[in-house]
């Protein structure tokens, strides 16, 4: 144990949580003021119950009980749980997660220098809106500025990781300092929401947070940082674990709602969905729709409700027909359906005859070559403009498909539009996989650590692959995987924008042009499918042009969060569910 650890703290890491006795009489020995009060402290999405502030475990339960509709309210240091519990079995529970602590004297400042973003204070609304905008990509409650403790009464502190060249908010966190929160006798703080944004390519930054916080505090003169974490979130538990964290024996107690169902009854079947399954079976479970699991693995599950029964495969349901699903499936039926229709295609053959490539390549100088049935963007390179390079891909292709095809390649961004029951329900710019360089790192590690946070941010479902298309994309831009990257330096690592191998997606549903609205319903009535993706190449997203690359009939609705898409979906299946809010 510490030398400067009093007997206070000895107690608490043996297990013997602050009761309010001892915290009376702690503040009595110091000549502090007795006033420790039941505390409650709003956080903006929820409040912050002291345990040790309160007289009894009757009252610590009642003050849970008494948490608002939509917010998530947490009792933390709570000695003895199993006393809180009993007071209320149906409605309250026992916290999964771990409570770690940092002592001040056993932190050791960082070795290394990260670039490219600052650290600041939350000040204002825009800021508020970019943290919820963070918080909502990650799962979490939003803040209501507007609730918040004020920071004069022990109220909390909001930092954000801003980045220096977008000026982008890629990363926040919050502070509490206990000692101003409820004169706190140990001279404690607490580290709170965590969030870095899943599309950052910064290294460093949720790291950064966390060691500004406890600067923050230790010059504040305080002793120690606790944090809680889920006790299966490994990533998250790495990173504290090499800043000197280590668990210590208290508890924290919530109560059972909607947002918190996932933690008292367990991941279950459910668990083992992919997040393009969960998002709907999530969304069936709140309006009370029977969901039977079939096969978690592949996604497949079926839905129950007032007699009627859907089996679905991710978004892939019995609603869409087996001649739609060909004619997304099959890229020149697509193809030729979407010119039927009037719709502006790019020019397509199929690859066959060495000639008959070698002249589309000639009149077109630059093409695409894909498999003719593929998902995912697997055996897909485009901007292809060597005769060379135009047979590797059609190997490579074949490798998922004997048919390939040839598109003239076309400038622009990558474009995905969900429609749903033939309306439009979300749009997203999809950009493809890039490194930002810190002058330090090879491209090489730059790629393996984007692609260990995509995957951590996306359930493994989003991965950066080494393969023959990324090496030659980082080859043309004229680097290899062992050159470092200059600070700031953006680098495009893939050429597709596809989410499974990195690509990242920004939202535009609010300023979609008209235009591209009225062409994506007339594609979906043309393949007659009731849930498709379309994926369009555009200069903008506001602009009328277009020209339409493909159809996807199993399109990720979790990709397009906030956008309502998996609550549009349920509706298309039982128009007569209603949600059921918490």
């Amino acid at each position: 144990m510490k030398q400067n650890s009093t007997a206070y703290s000895q107690r608490l890491l043996r297990g013997q949580s602050p009761s309010y006795e001892r915290l009376q009489a702690r503040l009595a020995e110091d000549g502090s003021p007795v006033d420790a009060q039941p505390l409650a402290l709003h956080c903006g999405w929820g409040r912050l119950l002291i345990g040790h502030t309160y007289p009894d475990p009757a009252s610590l339960a009642n003050e849970l009980l008494n948490e608002k509709p939509g917010e998530r309210d947490i009792a933390l240091y709570v000695a003895a749980p199993q006393q809180v519990l009993a007071q209320s079995p149906q409605q309250l529970f026992l916290d999964p997660s771990d409570t770690l602590r940092l002592w001040f004297s056993d932190y050791r400042p960082a070795q290394r220098v990260f670039r490219g973003f600052r650290i600041r204070r939350a000040q204002n609304s825009n800021d508020w809106q970019a943290i919820n905008n963070l918080y909502l990509a990650r799962g979490m409650l939003p803040i209501d500025p507007e609730l918040l403790t004020p920071r004069h009464q022990g109220g909390p502190v909001y930092w954000i990781a801003e980045d220096e060249s977008s000026n982008a908010v890629i990363g926040s966190v919050m502070g509490l300092n206990h000692q101003k929160a409820f004169n706190d006798p140990e001279k404690g703080s607490s580290l709170w929401c965590l969030a870095v944004d899943p599309q950052c390519t910064r290294p460093g930054v949720g790291e950064v947070l966390v060691r500004h916080l406890v600067e923050h505090f230790m010059s504040r003169g305080l002793s120690y940082l606790d944090l809680s974490v889920l006790h299966d979130n490994e990533q998250a538990k790495a990173l504290y674990a090499k800043l000197g964290f280590r668990n210590l024996p208290t508890f924290a107690i919530k109560r059972k709602n909607g947002i918190n169902e996932s933690l008292f009854l367990g991941p279950g079947p459910l668990g083992d969905f992919n997040p393009y399954a969960r998002i709907i079976v999530e969304e069936a479970h709140r309006r009370g729709i029977e969901v039977q699991v079939d096969d978690a693995e592949a996604g497949l599950f079926t839905l129950a409700y007032g007699g009627r029964r859907i089996r679905c495969r991710e978004s892939l349901s019995d609603l869409t027909s087996a001649v739609s699903m060909t004619l997304c499936q099959d890229k020149s039926m697509t193809h030729r359906a979407l010119k039927a229709a009037g719709l502006n295609l790019p020019a397509q053959q199929r690859a066959g005859e060495t000639e008959a490539n070698l002249a589309f390549l000639q009149a077109h100088r630059q093409i695409v070559v894909k498999p003719l049935d593929g998902e995912q963007g697997q055996g897909v390179a485009v901007n292809l403009r060597t005769p060379e390079e135009m047979q590797d891909a059609i190997e490579r292709a074949r490798q998922f498909d004997s048919r390939v095809i040839l598109e003239s390649f076309h400038e622009g961004l990558d474009l995905r539009i969900v429609v749903i029951g033939f309306e439009v329900v979300a749009a997203a710019i999809r950009r493809p996989a890039e490194v930002v360089g810190d002058g330090r790192h090879t491209i090489g590690q730059l790629i393996e650590a984007q692609s260990r946070r995509r995957s951590a941010a996306t359930g493994g479902e989003s991965k950066i692959p080494l393969d023959e298309e990324t090496e030659r994309t980082v080859r043309d831009a004229g680097f290899t995987y062992d050159s470092v990257l200059p600070l700031d330096q953006h680098l495009a690592v893939r050429r597709t924008a596809n989410l499974h191998t990195g690509g990242c997606l920004e939202d535009v549903t609010g300023i979609l042009h008209p235009v591209l609205n009225d062409a994506a319903i007339r594609a979906a009535r043309a393949l007659d499918i009731p849930v498709v993706g379309l994926d369009l190449m555009v200069p903008a997203a506001d602009q009328a042009e277009y020209v339409f690359i493909e159809a996807n009939e199993r399109v990720g609705l979790a990709n397009h969060e906030p956008q309502p898409t998996a609550e549009r979906f349920v509706d298309l299946l039982f128009p007569h569910s209603l949600p059921v809010h918490s």
